[in-house]
């Protein structure tokens, strides 16, 4: 029993723009640059008459449309030429009387325009807009209202979900809550698990810019003894509740 080897008669095109060997039964298009053949896919169609390749066969016609103009153009000139000659008058023909044209009236020379005066201007008296007050949040000065505030503040922030979250995992935290000894308006809040602690700072003379970060951990000892004296509590959602 003998092998026959099979082979297929289908030429390998490869597109001179993007390089792509063309499949089975894929056309190719013939554009010509630089004097030479170029074939290309029929994606790389409009990339090739945007780079200015002449496709194979408008050269022709190009050549042909200006030759049809310049033919038009020739025939046009003579009929032109024939059309400025003067005709001759048969023999025998009356001759042709002149017209003379009538005299022009004489055209009435136009008044001139009233020279533009501009009106004067009145001042138009612009009133000051009021500046409206800025509204200043006093900050307290008795430390329980200091915390109470803090914890507002809190609770209307994006940290309770932070400690939802991790008190999911790992039970309640422990929560302490107390002023700066160094900034009358700074309050320090700090939740604290076996695992995990997270100390945060609210600023009461600048409510705008809100409860933040300040510093994180994972183990209790990191902490000092008053950060680790409980006066509030976590609920479910990582709201905070200050102690009766």
């Amino acid at each position: 029993m003998t092998r026959k080897a099979i082979t297929t008669s289908h030429a390998v095109v490869s597109c001179d723009v993007c390089g792509r060997t063309l499949l089975r039964g894929e056309h190719a298009d013939v554009f010509l640059h630089g004097g030479q053949r170029r074939m290309v896919c029929e994606l790389c169609t409009p990339r090739a008459a945007h780079e200015g390749w002449i496709r194979e066969g408008m050269d022709d016609a190009r050549v042909r449309d200006r030759g049809e103009r310049r033919s038009r153009s020739l025939l046009g000139r003579l009929r032109t030429r024939l059309a400025e000659v003067p005709a001759q008058p048969e023999p025998g023909a009356a001759p042709e009387t002149e017209y003379e044209a009538p005299p022009l009236e004489p055209v009435p020379e136009p008044e001139p325009e009233p020279e533009y005066q501009p009106q004067p201007v009145e001042p138009v008296a612009v009133e000051e807009e009021s500046q409206a007050p800025r509204s200043v949040h006093a900050v307290p000065t008795n430390a329980d209202l200091k915390i109470a505030r803090a914890v507002e503040l809190f609770n209307v922030s994006e940290h309770p979900r932070t400690v939802s979250g991790v008190a999911r995992s790992l039970g309640a935290p422990v929560v302490a809550v107390r002023p700066s000894q160094t900034e009358g308006s700074v309050v320090m809040i700090v939740v604290a698990w076996e695992l995990s602690w997270y100390r945060y700072e609210v600023d009461l003379g600048n409510e705008a810019a809100g409860v933040r970060v300040t510093e994180q951990g994972s183990e209790l000892a990191e902490l000092d003894p008053d950060d680790q004296t409980a006066n509030a509590a976590a609920d479910e959602t990582g709201r905070l509740h200050l102690a009766a």
